[in-house]
């Protein structure tokens, strides 16, 4: 089903900050959902439905988030699809304007978490992501040793594949970590901005065998939100200056070489990326392999140094030897083909689960309207196409999950029109 043309017409962050218990889940929630409301210059009566994300909470957590804007009894889905989770609950509240069941939905994400490395809460039961990591260990036979938490392990090993295959080592995630750590400069909402260099990144306490500890995402408390909406609604009510199309969205989850297979790449989600990268590009008219050229800026999910990499040619952005040679080109930032995590990525901006893929795509959102100040990608419009370049999503969780999004600026915008930065 082609469905109906969807918009993101309003988005909101909060700061990303270390997990220490400072703010609330619906205090987040609150400061996010008014700013992506105040952005589309809606209210919350407008939003005919909601979904929103977190993994760490107890449920109907959020009804207690989004009750402080109102009790308007409109129906409110609670999600959770591990790191993907912010992303997940987009793609519902997209569908849910794409297929005709509202005119506007808000989709919320937010996480409060604890220090340290990720764990279960419910210990008296077996983890559903322990056949991953058991796959992905068994694999160190093959791979070399490895040692330390599960998910740096896990993704490490797929780098590592990466390396043995193709090329690279540990300096190539320490120029991709560097390239994060120096772009979160420019962003005020991110948990680190500390400019790390490449030497201070390898010289950094080690996790595992090549991740060292800067090249890691932070655990993070958060929250972000978008609003979305019809064409009709975009026009009704005059947001065509900064409504940014969803031209595609897929989610995909785990095929058969996750599990059977001996790739540690597919484990930690190589192979479901790839999958619903082509899709997403399928769905915006492109033909196998084609639409990367057409693409700008990216916020893709570096949970760890290592996905980046590997995340590269999943998604079409090189061939499947060159993500290192991408690297060393400086291909992923400033001045290259890409500008890959202009944010500062979840490496330094932050990671609070439920909220990270909804702050991905706020940040995208404000690229595509060219108001990303000194994050802004160049070069994004200097093309034929008065819409310019694509932006690029992805988010994914291990066990597994991934979204891909493709974002643009509509053809009805009129530079120098009205926009909401007036309000």
């Amino acid at each position: 089903m082609a469905g109906r043309r969807t918009f993101i017409i309003g988005g909101g962050c909060t700061a990303f900050i270390k997990p220490r218990g400072q703010r609330t889940t619906e205090d987040m929630g609150l400061e996010a959902a008014t700013k992506a409301l105040l952005d589309a210059g809606v209210t919350y009566d407008d939003v005919k439905i909601a979904y929103v994300g977190y993994c760490y909470g107890d449920s109907t957590s959020g009804q207690r988030a989004l009750y402080n804007l109102g009790l308007t009894h409109i129906p409110i889905v609670n999600v959770n699809n591990n790191c993907s989770t912010g992303s997940t609950a987009l793609y519902q509240a997209n569908n849910a304007v794409k297929y005709g069941q509202v005119e506007c939905s808000l989709a919320l994400g937010f996480e409060r978490m604890k220090p340290g490395s990720l764990g279960t809460n419910f210990p008296d039961r077996p983890s559903p992501t322990a056949l991953i990591g058991e796959r992905s260990f068994d694999m160190e036979a093959d791979l070399g040793e490895n040692h330390g938490p599960g998910a740096p392990r896990m993704f490490d090993n797929g780098a590592q594949e990466y390396f043995v295959k193709y090329g690279g080592d540990e300096k190539t995630l320490a120029k991709i970590a560097s390239k994060n750590h120096k772009h979160s400069l420019n962003n005020p909402y991110s948990q680190f901005r500390d400019g790390w260099s490449e030497e201070q990144i390898l010289k950094a306490p080690k996790i595992t065998r090549n991740l060292t500890k800067f090249m890691c995402s932070p655990t993070s408390d958060g929250a972000a939100a978008c609003v979305v909406a019809s064409e009709d609604f975009v026009h009704k009510h005059g947001l065509e200056n900064q409504a940014i199309e969803i031209v595609a969205q897929a989610l995909s989850t785990d095929g058969p070489t996750t599990f059977e297979g001996r790739s540690a790449m597919d484990v930690v989600g190589y192979a479901m990326t790839k999958e619903c990268a082509d899709q997403a590009f399928g769905d915006a008219g492109f033909a196998p392999g084609e639409g990367r050229d057409l693409v700008g800026v990216v916020e893709l999910h570096d949970c760890f140094a290592a996905n980046e990499l590997i995340t590269y040619p999943a998604l079409g952005l090189c061939k499947e030897d060159e993500a290192h040679k991408m690297v060393e080109r400086g291909d992923n930032t400033y001045g290259g083909k890409y500008v890959v995590n202009p944010s500062g990525g979840l490496e330094a901006k932050g990671h609070p689960l439920g909220a990270t893929g909804l702050g991905m795509h706020f940040y995208i959102m404000m690229q595509l309207r060219n108001w990303a100040g000194p994050m802004q990608a160049p070069g994004l419009f200097d093309i034929h196409d008065k819409r310019g370049k694509y932006g690029l999503v992805h988010n994914v969780g291990l066990g597994g999950a991934v979204v891909v999004s493709l974002l643009r600026r509509p053809e009805f915008y009129k530079e120098g029109g009205k926009d909401g930065r007036d309000r």
